[in-house]
């Protein structure tokens, strides 16, 4: 009776210890299995985006232009000069943060491009002047030269999928400096002919600042293809212009602002794990600025206001990268 009173002692025991174990071990499962949860959470969020970094190289082919008013309205010249950039080529980089799977679920991303371009000779540069004639009295025509190309890009947006396609509806902003030179070419004025050839004539200068917002779609329905269409747009656009008239000692400096800005563009890659390659082409244009121009005559170095000015540009731009994803 002993025995079995000990036996049975024995068996509540083990059994108690046993099932002691199995929670503990229950519990301790749990726990990995949350912290292995855990872990895997951090790690998805860890892959969630994609940072890049490329190489670029472009050309663009256009005109920049540099206007005076008669008037405070911007649809009566009194003069225009027209600089041509046909073809310049430019070299640069971009960085890029985006969602790793645009098609799955919402994001953001953010992107910054920098070009440089290479100077040379880029077409010619035109001037004409209205000077009390609706057709134009004065003109001359010289070699242009694209001294600096300078091209800065911001963007930054969400990304939202939508079925076989996604949508990035962004925010963006620009800067960009073009100074140019004109030399050797012919004037025709009232009465006469003048010659410049062996002469620097003129130098100019912009320094655009843009703000704007648009919005592109794509899809990566062709793997490893991907297309997007993007269109921007915004009134928000100023311009600071410096002219240098070498002949007659005289500068001109230009504060103006408030030409509409559209921008269409498409783009197509080739993406693979760490690498992807791209072709980028779009159409940059904004239209007639105007604002206060002001003389300093003789190199004094006193300024002084005469009359409204305004510029503008259109630039069609072609570009080719690499990128390496990180």
């Amino acid at each position: 009776m002993k025995n079995i009173t000990v036996l049975a002692v024995l068996v509540i025991i083990i059994g108690a210890s046993t099932a002691n174990i199995s929670v503990f071990c229950q519990n301790n499962s749990r726990e990995t299995e949350d912290y292995q949860q855990k872990i895997n959470s951090k790690t998805q969020n860890v892959k969630q985006y994609d940072f890049s970094f490329a190489a670029q190289y472009g050309f663009v082919y256009g005109q920049a232009s540099e206007l005076v008013y008669k008037g405070n309205i911007n649809n009566d010249l009194l003069s225009e000069l027209l600089w041509d950039m046909k073809p310049v080529h430019y070299l640069g980089v971009q960085l890029d943060y985006n969602s790793k799977d645009l098609m799955s679920s919402p994001g953001f991303f953010a992107s910054t491009s920098f070009k440089a371009g290479l100077p040379g000779d880029s077409g010619i540069m035109e001037d004409r002047d209205w000077i009390n004639s609706s057709f134009p009295t004065h003109f001359s025509s010289h070699t242009n030269r694209t001294d600096d190309l300078f091209w800065i890009d911001i963007v930054l947006g969400a990304s939202f999928p939508a079925r076989q396609f996604y949508i990035k509806p962004f925010f963006s902003g620009s800067w960009m400096r073009f100074s140019f030179s004109g030399r050797d070419g012919n004037g025709i004025y009232p009465g006469s002919t003048v010659s410049f050839q062996g002469k620097e004539v003129i130098y100019y200068l912009q320094d655009w600042f843009l703000i704007g917002t648009g919005f592109s779609i794509g899809t990566k329905i062709l793997s490893p293809f991907s297309f997007d269409l993007s269109f921007q747009m915004s009134p928000f656009t100023f311009c600071s212009a410096t002219d240098e008239h070498l002949m007659t000692e005289t500068t001109y400096r230009d504060l103006t602002a408030w030409g509409f800005y559209l921008e269409p563009g498409g783009n197509i890659s080739v993406n693979m794990k760490y690498i992807s390659f791209s072709f980028n082409l779009s159409y940059r244009f904004i239209g007639r600025t105007i604002g206060p121009s002001y003389r300093d005559k003789d190199n004094s170095g006193f300024f002084i206001q005469e009359g409204n000015a305004g510029a503008g540009l259109s630039l069609l731009d072609t570009r080719f990268l690499i990128k390496v994803h990180i």
